[in-house]
Parts: structure tokens; sequence; C-alpha cells
């Protein structure tokens, strides 16, 4: 009997797209809203875990602890302005339509909001390459990597030992890691080799074309 076809889960900010001018234009906006001056306020190595610890940190370098405000201005920029700023990695589409080609199935697991995830990969022209879009949701349930990923799993009956997790952070990594799923670390985003590693990420792709090798190596269905 054929194994069934390899699942790929991909992190967004970072892994599938380069976010970093519109979550810095969003984090400014939720500073002005509560009186800040976010001259020279510079986000890049804060992407990547969940918004409410980003922001507690960024508002933590002005002496402020309002996250819950923060948030809900980040939000409502973000919705309507900041999500436009984002463009895709290069290489990094094709990428996606080889894996595509070799039948692998490729799924979106972000600690972004799930709808915010969805509104960026229509506006990208790439949401249709992608079997299910997941992401945080109100409530809090699936803040952690961890639990998102759990909750992928069960969607779409998936079997950990058929999946790989790309993304640039140690959360992916140690979420990943959680669910028994084997991963891949990408250098093109806002983490780093030491980051990826010391969370025990089992393999590092330098350049999207990487991926298609990896994926070769799982075998594909």
């Amino acid at each position: 009997m054929a194994a069934p076809p390899l699942s790929i889960l991909f992190d967004l900010d970072g892994t599938v797209v380069d976010s970093k001018p519109g979550i810095l234009a969003s984090c400014s906006a939720a500073l002005r809203s509560l009186g800040h001056r976010p001259d020279g306020l510079d986000v890049g190595n804060l992407i990547g875990p969940p918004l409410e610890e980003v922001l507690a940190e960024v508002l933590g370098r002005f002496g402020d602890d309002r996250v819950a405000e923060a948030v809900l201005a980040y939000r409502d920029h973000y919705g309507s302005a900041g999500f436009r700023e984002t463009t895709v990695y290069p290489g990094l589409a094709a990428a996606l339509d080889q894996l595509l080609t070799r039948k692998a199935k490729l799924y979106i697991a972000t600690s972004k909001r799930r709808i915010f995830a969805e509104q960026i990969l229509e506006h990208l022209g790439l949401i249709d390459r992608f079997a299910g879009v997941h992401g945080s949701e109100p409530g809090g349930a699936l803040d952690r990597k961890a639990d998102l990923i759990a909750d992928v799993l069960r969607r779409h009956e998936l079997s950990a030992d058929r999946c790989l997790m790309v993304g640039d952070r140690r959360q992916d990594v140690e979420g990943a890691r959680a669910n028994d799923i084997s991963t891949v670390g990408v250098l093109w985003g806002y983490g780093d080799r030491d980051e990826l590693e010391s969370a025990g990420v089992m393999q590092i792709a330098a350049d999207p074309a990487d991926l298609i090798t990896i994926a070769k190596g799982h075998g594909e269905g």
C-alpha cells in the first residue's frame, strides 16, 4: 500500500512571507494610539511569537503595560492597511508549486490571527496552494504553537510521521517537536541558525529550493 501524501505545515511570517514592514507599521500605529513616539522602532527580532508577547516587549521599552489596548489598536491597523505591506520571499512560490507537483499537501500553521493570514494569502495570490490555513483565534486556545499544530493534525486527520513543519523561529521547532513532527528551519526569515539548532531543529533550508530536496528525502505519497 502506498504511503499517504507528505503533509507540510508552513509558518507564515518569516517563512512564506516577509511581513516585517506591515508589522512594524502596525506596531508603530499601536504605540501612537497610546501616546508614544515609535521613532527608530525595530521589531525584526520579535516577529514569530504570539502578538501579545511581541507587544508586551515593545511596550516595556516605554514603561507601559497596556497590552490589551495595544493589541486592539494593532489589529485595527493591520486588518485595514498593515497586511498589504507583505511580500512573498523570492523563490518561495515556485518551491510551493514544485511541492504540489510532487503531490505534497500544504498547510499554514501561524501564530498570526487566521483571518489575517487568509487576507495576506489572498492578497498575494497564494491561498489556493494550501489545503488549510490555520492560525490563532479569539479566546487564545490556539495561541501556543504546539496547540495549533495539534489542532491542524486533528482537523485534517494527518499522521505526524508523514508531516514536516517548516518555520523560522524556535516556537515552530518546539511546537512541532511537541507533536512528534519532523522540523525544517529556514534561514531567510527572522530567526537564525543558532536559534533553530538550539531549539532542536532536524534540518536546515538556506534557500526555498532546499525544501524540494528535503521533501524528497522524506518520500512522497
